[in-house]
């Protein structure tokens, strides 16, 4: 066990909780980076996958008394744990009429973590459906997103695996991007940002952050600002040109031109990917 996680107060939470739990030791330092500023403030939290009630023991002596804890579970044993004062439902995760009941009855909520079953349909469907129920400055937290690479009970790696399904989320919030032209989504207009962190993944949800984005300049005059993006190549006769050339290019035409031959070369493609491959090569090793 690393000797900075045992000093981490959700750890000793963890350790000293009445009731059974496994964690993986890694965890505690992604939850006290991406959650301790919700301790001691009124939020409504949703744990997916309760087991034995450990860690929601441990959900109520960090987050505090503001807090109300809910656990969602298949086993229908899991209601023992409403003695507590833990509000208990039991149903399937991957079930779109759970999700549906379950937010009509509790209403939008602050966060919801998954450590559910860990398969693809589960995982992904919890982030789906829940999506439009997370209120701005909330986050959706799914565990053990590892299975994504497992052959063994979850037939990972695949197409439809969680991890190429939160890479998908990705290219969609780049639809904020007005070079890409594309209309926004329920997922562009709701996830500003996304945290990887090993066998975690965190969805940031806040609405009002989520804009289409515009370029801005200021009011400073651009004095030799130009675009050098490819000058690694044929810099000596790009200078040269310049140089005899240089009032051609006040004409579009020859600015079109210059811009096809230097800064749209198929050249450069062949010459860029073959760094880039090599450099993929390096991060297997």
């Amino acid at each position: 066990m690393n000797k900075n996680t045992k000093k981490l107060t959700i750890y000793k939470l963890f350790q000293n909780s009445k009731k059974y739990s496994v964690k993986w030791s890694g965890y505690f330092q992604v939850y006290e980076k991406i959650l301790s500023e919700y301790r001691n403030k009124k939020i409504k939290f949703v744990e997916i996958g309760v087991a034995n009630g450990g860690s929601l023991f441990m959900w109520r002596n960090y987050f505090g008394k503001k807090a109300e804890i809910i656990g969602i579970d298949l086993n229908p044993n899991a209601k023992k744990l409403e003695r507590y004062g833990f509000k208990i439902y039991i149903g399937s995760q991957s079930d779109k009429k759970f999700w549906n009941k379950f937010y009509k009855k509790e209403g939008k909520i602050d966060i919801i973590l998954d450590d559910g079953g860990h398969k693809n349909l589960q995982q992904i469907s919890t982030v789906h459906h829940s999506l439009p129920f997370i209120k701005d400055g909330g986050k959706i937290i799914v565990e053990d997103t590892g299975t994504s690479f497992l052959k063994k009970e979850f037939n990972n790696p695949s197409k439809y695996s969680f991890i190429n399904y939160s890479k998908n989320i990705i290219n969609i919030i780049h639809r904020r991007s007005p070079l890409l032209n594309k209309d926004l989504n329920s997922y562009s207009k709701k996830i500003f940002l996304i945290e990887f962190f090993e066998s975690i993944v965190v969805f940031y949800i806040d609405s009002k952050k989520c804009f289409l984005n515009k370029e801005v300049d200021n009011k400073a005059k651009n004095e030799w600002a130009i675009d050098y993006r490819h000058n690694e190549y044929f810099q000596g006769i790009k200078d040269e040109l310049n140089k005899k050339y240089g009032l051609m290019n006040k004409r579009s035409f020859f600015r079109r031109l210059t811009r096809k031959i230097f800064y749209r070369n198929f050249l450069f493609n062949i010459f860029d990917n073959l760094k880039i491959k090599k450099i993929f090569k390096e991060m297997e090793k």
